[in-house]
């Protein structure tokens, strides 16, 4: 149960009752962030648009990789719906659950390669308080990604800090999308 609720008779413009619907149909139910963020209309639709122009087939990241960096940002953050809905999306993008499952322990693990380690460190280190992108983290981005894919990869990884800081802050839970989420521990968050 989120931490504030949206009254029933919530005055939500007519567009956005289409959406809810559209949500009901497919997954059964409307999905609680999108309730909260339409709650302000013009900000829940910047927030779509940014995620629509990130989440694009022409984008240098690939789609696994994209939904391997919101899952860890999502952990650190302690979103337990973005690690749902994040996990079950990548899933869908072929990436195994034992992935999943070993992404807090990413850069000592063989099921990932250099370039998913890279972004992974580099979402770490753009997320976590104690840490700082350096000229070391850059360089070894640079081995695998090309500058416009960096400048990408940074607005997916702000995208998803601000999501997943939004939805935890709010208490939003998992909606069970995933069946078997990562877990978010103590010392990811």
């Amino acid at each position: 149960m989120s931490y504030v609720e949206t009254p029933a008779d919530f005055p939500y413009p007519w567009y956005l009752k289409l959406m809810f619907r559209r949500q009901r149909r497919r997954y059964g139910h409307e999905l609680e962030p999108v309730r909260l963020w339409a709650r302000m209309p013009a900000a829940f639709l910047a927030m779509s648009a940014m995620y629509r122009a990130l989440d694009r087939k022409s984008s240098r990241i690939e789609p696994a990789l994209r939904s391997l960096v919101q899952v860890r940002v999502s952990q650190i953050n302690g979103c337990d719906f973005c690690v749902d809905l994040n996990s079950f999306l990548g899933l869908g993008r072929g990436i195994a659950e034992d992935r999943l499952r070993a992404l807090p322990l990413f850069e000592d693990s063989a099921l990932f390669s250099e370039r998913d380690k890279a972004a992974l460190h580099y979402a770490e280190a753009a997320t976590r308080s104690d840490l700082h992108v350096d000229s070391a983290l850059v360089a070894r981005l640079r081995a695998h990604f090309d500058e416009q894919a960096i400048v990408e990869l940074a607005a997916l990884i702000a995208y998803q800090n601000m999501s997943s800081k939004f939805n935890a802050a709010l208490g939003v839970p998992a909606h069970g999308f995933c069946p078997a989420p990562p877990p978010i521990s103590h010392e990811q968050r």
